[in-house]
């Protein structure tokens, strides 16, 4: 019988950033050699790793993963760097901690050893409820102090220069930071400008200008994609005057689906949304395009999204527009009507299931899925009829989720070492031989209560 302990670890950190520069790896090395300091040894099925996600929400993929494995009693021992790795806010640390403990897992961290008497224990919340307030009133000096610096003027809050300038640091002799810009760029700048607000140019339009003309982006691609080229036209800094504050935090909006290269679970707790333009503190800067020519780009916009929204509107209801994904590259499918040209002078009511990713200009000029379309007549019905058969048998419903729970319980119990399956016999045999002695006891006290009454 195999009476090593089950170890897991448990690493993480907040950004995408923080996860290139190799943090989450020293976590994981410190982690090992921990590990390995102790007599123990882990496999990489009890390396439970969430990089770049916050430490703010319990909604992690690899932490659900962690408490579904404590949970199943496979966990002996759990080692984590420090206590905010495993959670930002106290409350949920208490709440990790106590399940951690119910399910029989010690808990190790690094840095900061856990309390044998009420007094350390004590201690131990008092410093995450400390680093917490910490980590609060940081965040709020970090906020006001950018306030400040926009208010009075300073480029450096901003979180970059756009495309067309170059951002130069605050000098050692105390001159300020401030934006220069790069003229190749800004002729580009100043070119899509006129095109949209002088010539009234749609982004397609545009797009196709910029491919022909061989003008790479910022980040040196070959093709402009519509948002980028909607994001220079509404930015205020090419009139002289840059914006702070034009996004607010607001609460986490609820997705259809999971956009691509995302993740189902989204890493911040938050969303972020446009702010009243009442709102924003404008900082100076050169400017590349007139006030006026900007509010004419402006109105053309307006009136580009009023068209579009009408032809939205006129346009017929597809049952699965915005919520089918292309199998092969992961884009999504969308509704295009049959073209007067593909119609060759016929009626044509239906359209078909395009993927994105079969769009030659959307990626310049070349397609990066070969998937075929599909009609929506005929995929609406298909799925609709499915959808209608399975409502009218909901013990179908039933079974089906039970079976495909029970699948991944299955495949989540595979995937860990056979010592914890050893370790879980070993339990209920304990169980089983407690059980068993208790009875003849439970047996000879009914005996000898049945004497008493008869005496």
């Amino acid at each position: 019988m195999s009476n090593v302990a089950m170890v897991a670890l448990y690493a993480r950190v907040s950004s995408e950033q923080q996860s290139k520069r190799g943090t989450i790896d020293s976590q994981i090395a410190a982690l090992k050699e921990r590990i390995q300091a102790d007599g123990a040894q882990i496999v990489e099925d009890m390396c439970f790793v969430d990089a770049g996600v916050s430490g703010a929400t319990l909604v992690r993929p690899q932490l659900e993963r962690l408490r579904d494995a404590a949970a199943l009693g496979t966990v002996d021992r759990l080692y984590i760097l420090a206590p905010d790795r495993l959670a930002r806010k106290y409350a949920h640390q208490a709440l990790l901690m106590e399940e951690f403990s119910s399910c029989g897992v010690q808990v190790v961290f690094l840095n900061h050893a856990i309390g044998t008497t009420p007094e350390e224990s004590l201690l131990l919340q008092m410093q995450g409820m400390i680093a917490e307030y910490e980590r609060a009133k940081i965040a709020e000096r970090h906020r006001r102090g950018k306030l400040h610096g926009a208010k009075r003027g300073t480029v450096n809050v901003l979180s970059g220069a756009p495309y067309g300038y170059r951002y130069i640091r605050r000098q050692l002799d105390g001159t300020p930071a401030r934006y220069v810009i790069e003229l190749p760029q800004a002729a580009t700048v100043k070119a899509i400008f006129e095109w949209v607000g002088l010539e009234r140019l749609s982004l397609g339009e545009v797009i196709r200008r910029l491919g022909e003309a061989g003008t790479v982006t910022a980040s040196g691609k070959p093709y402009w994609d519509r948002s980028v080229v909607w994001g220079i036209l509404r930015n205020p800094a090419y009139m002289g005057r840059a914006a702070f504050g034009k996004t607010q935090v607001c609460d986490h909006q609820v997705r259809v689906r999971a956009q691509r290269h995302s993740a189902d679970v989204p890493r911040k707790p938050y969303s972020a949304k446009r702010a009243d333009r009442q709102q924003w503190i404008e900082i100076p800067v050169p400017a590349i395009v007139s006030e006026a020519l900007f509010e004419i780009v402006q109105e053309q916009l307006a009136e580009n999204r009023k068209l579009a929204r009408q032809r939205r509107d006129n346009a017929p209801l597809r049952l699965l527009q915005g919520l089918t994904v292309c199998g092969q590259c992961r884009y999504a499918y969308y509704a295009k009507k049959v073209s007067k040209s593909a119609a060759k002078g016929h009626q044509r009511d239906y359209a078909y299931y395009r993927c994105v990713g079969t769009d030659a200009y959307r990626f310049g000029g070349e397609r990066i899925c070969d998937n075929l379309q599909v009609r929506t007549d005929k995929l609406d019905d298909l799925v609709w009829h499915q959808v209608v058969e399975l409502l009218r048998h909901p013990d179908r419903l039933k079974d089906e989720y039970e079976r495909r729970l029970d699948v991944m319980e299955r495949s989540e119990k595979r995937g860990f070492d056979t010592g914890s399956l050893e370790k879980q016999r070993l339990q209920l045999e304990k169980s089983k031989s407690r059980l068993t002695t208790a009875t003849p006891t439970v047996s000879s006290t009914r005996s000898t209560s049945s004497q008493g009454c008869s005496s």
